[in-house]
């Protein structure tokens, strides 16, 4: 069952993309991108938790908050590659808010479920196709369990990642290494226009609480990808906005309905907010973590820590680097050409 699939009717990851800059000061532009009409790249999308189902498993009836995750996160890789985002049985929101641990079995069930899809669009859609891996939050756990199964060890599907977007997950490395623990072969990206590499983050206005769900090995959302260890390793981080490290300027894409930018009205379906945001990697306290810094907002909306500080910003972790991370994707898909 899919939720996304290129060519598919009502594709909520072909949504319109069209966007207001509402800057500090100054005019305002409209942008008008359009989704490739064939690009030779594929993304597969797996998102992140959003189920209300009762069980604690969700069932693949594809419902509204699939197709708004779809819509708010995957829809603007629309314009680098055909976008593919299976349904599966993830553990709903009320499985979860009994631990993140708390259940290896429901963890399981999901990640069998998107095992099947994986291997079902490798047999019939995939077709040899470079892919870019992209997931966020209980997606981005599913994708570490699956890469780690599937492709690291897989010397021709390694030849055919082009990129892995792993944000809020706790991809690990060795400390101080860019390579090891979650993946033994695909590295961290390193620099811009890097190709088969991993871009893993999650975003903070400062260091994540002790007991924080990201940005700490060992807890949280580790442990739905089964990664216990709590020495000798530390969460990865990497800028989507500066690859080769350092701070620079984010280029965020919010859904107009999910923001509230001061008047007049925005009427395109996205607005984007240049100038606002600063993001560079940090560690300190055991945690390695994106610091997410706001300049003055001139009246534009700022991201909240909504569920509290042991979350930061991780509801907006995609959405605050949507820009850059589709800029990522392209300059990846480049360097990957160039190389084949």
């Amino acid at each position: 069952m899919w939720l996304c699939r290129s060519g598919q009717a009502g594709d909520p990851c072909s949504a319109p993309l069209q966007a207001t800059e509402v800057p500090a000061t100054g005019a305002r532009t409209v942008h008008q991108p359009a989704a490739a009409a064939s690009s030779p790249f594929d993304c597969f999308y797996v998102y992140p938790t959003v189920s209300t189902q009762a069980a604690a498993n969700a069932d693949l009836t594809v419902q509204s908050a699939e197709v708004d995750a779809a819509i708010a996160q995957a829809s603007r890789f629309s314009q680098v590659c055909r976008v593919w985002a299976p349904m599966y049985r993830q553990r709903t929101e009320g499985s979860l808010a009994k631990g993140l641990g708390a259940d290896p079995a429901a963890d399981q069930v999901a990640y069998d479920s998107l095992l099947a899809a994986w291997r079902s669009y490798l047999a019939h859609d995939n077709h040899g196709r470079p892919v870019i891996f992209i997931g966020h939050s209980q997606g981005a756990a599913m994708l570490i369990r699956l890469l780690a199964a599937q492709v690291d060890p897989d010397p021709a599907l390694r030849a055919r990642t082009v990129l892995a977007i792993l944000a809020g997950g706790n991809v690990t490395v060795p400390t101080g290494q860019t390579v090891g623990a979650s993946f033994h072969h695909l590295p961290l990206c390193t620099a811009a226009g890097q190709a088969g590499c991993v871009i893993a983050y999650s975003s903070f206005p400062s260091e994540p609480p002790a007991r924080a769900d990201f940005g700490r090995p060992g807890q949280g959302v580790s442990l739905q990808s089964g990664q216990t260890a709590t020495t000798g390793v530390q969460v990865a981080c990497v800028n989507p906005a500066a690859p080769a490290g350092g701070t620079a300027g984010l280029d965020p894409y919010f859904l107009t309905a999910t923001s509230t930018p001061p008047p007049p009205p925005v009427t395109t379906p996205w607005v984007t907010y240049p100038g606002l945001y600063t993001a560079t990697c940090r560690s300190g306290g055991g945690a390695t973590w994106l610091q997410v810094d706001a300049a003055d907002p001139a009246g534009r909306p700022v991201v909240s820590e909504v569920l509290g500080p042991a979350w930061g910003y991780h509801l907006d972790d995609l959405n605050l680097a949507l820009g850059n991370l589709v800029k990522d994707v392209a300059a990846a898909e480049a360097a990957y050409s160039a190389g084949h």
